[in-house]
């Protein structure tokens, strides 16, 4: 027990994050995991209870409804398998899936029947949303090997180490000695040996 804990110091402290962060990370996959099987599972369910909807008699608000529920479901369980590959949370998707639930409700509700106020906040939200997915396809993909963040301070990392460099070669240029005396001392001393 003493060697553990001598290991754990010398490693740095008594905390060891790598690990810690390794455990979080694979409880948080777990639980994913079980989110997906809980979505996968309503996802049967809401389809054998739709295909009972379509016998007569046929209510269509009901249906439809059902039916984008049912993409609703889809879009999340993406959204989830997404992140079990990537450990990143697609923001096309989350906003598709805004969009869908927002037309899912405006549907279901009515046009007809909903007050004025709430469709044209429901206009201004999908305006919003539609904004964000045509800027996201104009960003650089962040996960596929391109780390924004990282090159924005490797740049800077990079800038500085320039600006050192060229700091250092500047201070050189300036206690630099001329050629000939340089050369007059590399004589005296082949001289003197």
């Amino acid at each position: 027990m003493y060697k553990v804990f001598k290991n754990e110091q010398t490693s740095g402290g008594w905390l060891n994050k790598g690990g810690i962060v390794r455990v979080l990370e694979t409880i948080q996959d777990l639980l994913i995991i079980s989110l997906c099987i809980g979505l996968f599972t309503l996802m049967a369910i809401q389809l054998r209870a739709m295909f009972f909807e379509l016998l007569p008699p046929l209510n269509f608000k009901v249906v439809t409804s059902d039916i984008l529920f049912l993409l609703i479901l889809v879009e999340l369980f993406r959204l989830l398998i997404i992140y079990l590959q990537e450990q990143r949370v697609s923001i096309g998707v989350a906003v598709e899936v805004s969009i869908v639930s927002v037309l899912r409700e405006v549907l279901v509700r009515g046009v007809l029947e909903a007050h004025w106020t709430q469709i044209l906040s429901a206009c201004a939200f999908l305006i919003v949303m539609a904004i964000l997915l045509i800027v996201r396809a104009w960003l650089p993909p962040t996960f596929s090997g391109i780390d924004p963040e990282k090159m924005i301070s490797l740049r800077y990392k990079g800038k500085e180490a320039n600006e050192s460099s060229e700091m250092v070669m500047k201070q050189q240029e300036d206690y630099k000695m001329p050629a000939n005396i340089l050369d007059s001392n590399s004589n005296v001393t082949s001289e003197h040996h």
